[in-house]
C-alpha cells in the first residue's frame, strides 16, 4: 500500500467507487461481479434500498450515545434474534473479532462465577480462523498470525480439524468450551458435517463443556438458513459470535448466549463504547427483515444448489486444476491442485471481471451477495470456465 498506509494489505490496482445490486463498479466506469461481497459481509448486495433508507433516516436523527444510555434499536435487535435463536441474551460489538472475543470471555466468566475458574481452557480446530485481535490469533492457532507477536497466549488446545481422538484427548479438568466454525471460512470453505456439530453437542453435555460457535463468516442466511448450525437438528450452542452479513456492510457483530451461559455477564465484565450504536442497529433490523421476509432463503437455497451443481460439472471438466468443490449454501469453495496458486486464480478471475477470493488449504473462495440469481450465477461460471480453461492450458504448456 502507498504511504501513509500501512503496509498490511496488497490490494489489486483498482478504485471502485460505487455498488449496485450484485455489480461493483471502477472509476474508470468498469463493472465487475460480485462473488466474495466484501468477505461475506454485503449479504443483501449493494446500495440496497431498505439499508441505504434505513441508515439515512437514522443518520438524521442520532448517531451515538455509548453505552451509558439505552439504544432502543438494540432492545428490537435482541428480540429479534432471541425469538429466533438458541439465544436468551445477546451483546453488540463492532465486529466479529470482537463477538468471538465476548464469546471467549463469557465462558471463563461462567466458570469463574460457578467457582471453578481453575477451566478456563478453550480447544480449537486447525484450519480455523477467529479474527485479528491477540485473543483471537491465538485462538485460531495459525503460525503465520502469531509470528512476531510475542509468546503464544495460554490457554487454547489446538486439535486436527475432523480428529475425534484427538478432540476427546484434549479435553481436561481444565477444559473450559469447544470454539468452532460450522463452515470453516478463511480455513479453506470446510463443512462440518451435521453429525459432527451434535456430537459436540453431547460431548459438551457429557463433559459439561461449553459449545462456541463462530458463525461470523458462515451465519447470516449464507447457508441457508439463518445460522449454518441449524440444518443440524440438537446442536445448539451456548455462546455463539456473529458479525459481517448481520450488518449488511455496515460494521457490527454481536455475542449470543443462552440464559445459562450469559446471566454471570454482569455490569463491569465487558463494555463496548461503540458496539450497538443507533447506526448500527438501524441497519442491523433491517437486515434481520429483509433476511427473514418469507422465501429468502428458500432463493438462497436454490440458487445456491444451481451453483454447487454447475461447478461439480466445471470441477469434472477440469481435473487436472480442481480437486474438489467445498461449502455449504453460498459460501462455496473450489480447491485447487498444488500446481495452481490459489491467488493467481482469483486474479485470472478479477481479470475476466469476477471477484472471489482467495482463502487457506489452496482454495478460490465464493461468497456472493444472497441476493443473486440465477442468471448471475450463469455469468459468474460462464467466467469461471475460462478462467480454468486457461488454467488447464498453462498446465499443459
Amino acid at each position: 500500500m502507498p504511504a501513509p498506509l500501512m503496509d498490511t494489505y496488497s490490494p489489486p490496482d483498482l478504485d471502485f467507487v460505487r455498488g449496485d445490486g450484485v455489480w461493483m463498479i471502477t472509476d474508470k466506469g468498469e463493472r465487475y461481479l460480485d462473488f466474495i461481497a466484501g468477505i461475506a459481509v454485503n449479504a443483501l448486495g449493494h446500495n440496497h434500498p431498505a439499508l441505504v433508507g434505513a441508515l439515512k433516516a437514522q443518520a438524521d436523527k442520532l448517531w451515538h450515545t455509548s453505552n451509558m444510555f439505552r439504544v432502543p434499536g438494540q432492545l428490537e435487535l435482541a428480540k429479534k434474534y432471541t425469538d429466533n435463536t438458541f439465544a436468551d441474551r445477546v451483546f453488540f460489538t463492532n465486529s466479529g473479532t470482537e463477538a468471538i472475543e465476548c464469546a471467549i470471555k463469557t465462558a471463563r466468566h461462567y466458570f469463574f462465577a460457578k467457582g471453578e475458574p481453575h477451566r478456563y481452557r478453550v480447544i480449537t480446530f486447525t484450519g480455523a480462523f477467529h479474527g485479528r485481535s491477540y485473543g483471537a490469533i491465538n485462538a485460531g492457532g495459525n503460525p503465520k498470525y502469531l509470528e512476531g507477536f510475542g509468546p503464544q497466549m495460554e490457554g487454547f488446545d489446538q486439535v486436527k480439524f475432523g480428529d475425534h481422538d484427538a478432540l476427546h484427548a484434549a479435553i481436561t479438568e481444565e477444559t473450559a468450551a469447544i470454539l468452532v466454525e460450522p463452515v470453516q471460512g478463511e480455513g479453506g470453505v470446510r463443512a462440518v458435517p451435521d453429525q459432527c456439530l451434535r456430537g459436540l453437542r453431547e460431548l459438551c453435555d457429557e463433559k459439561g463443556l461449553l459449545l462456541i460457535y463462530d458463525e461470523v463468516q458462515c451465519g447470516a442466511g449464507r447457508t441457508g438458513k439463518l445460522f449454518a448450525h441449524e440444518w443440524a437438528e440438537r446442536a445448539q450452542p451456548d455462546i455463539m459470535a456473529v458479525a459481517k452479513g448481520v450488518g449488511g456492510g455496515f460494521p457490527m457483530g454481536a455475542c449470543l448466549t443462552t440464559d445459562a451461559a450469559g446471566e454471570h455477564m454482569k455490569m463491569g465484565t465487558h463494555g463496548s463504547t461503540f458496539g450497538g450504536n443507533p447506526l448500527a442497529m438501524a441497519v442491523g433490523n433491517a437486515v434481520f427483515d429483509e433476511l427473514t421476509k418469507p422465501g429468502f432463503l428458500d432463493h438462497v437455497n436454490d440458487v445456491a444448489g444451481f451453483l454447487k451443481q454447475q461447478l461439480h460439472g466445471l470441477a469434472d471438466t477440469y481435473p487436472d486444476v480442481v480437486e474438489e468443490v467445498r461449502g455449504r449454501g453460498l459460501l462455496i469453495g473450489l480447491k485447487l491442485k498444488d500446481a495452481v496458486v490459489a491467488r493467481d486464480f482469483v486474479a485470472s478471475v478479477r481479470d475476466r471481471g469476477l471477484l472471489i477470493g482467495a482463502a487457506g488449504d489452496n482454495v478460490a473462495r465464493m461468497a456472493p451477495p444472497l441476493t443473486i440469481t440465477e442468471a448471475d450465477a450463469r455469468t459468474a461460471l460462464e467466467k469461471l470456465d475460462e478462467a480454468l480453461k486457461a488454467a488447464s492450458q498453462s498446465l499443459k504448456g
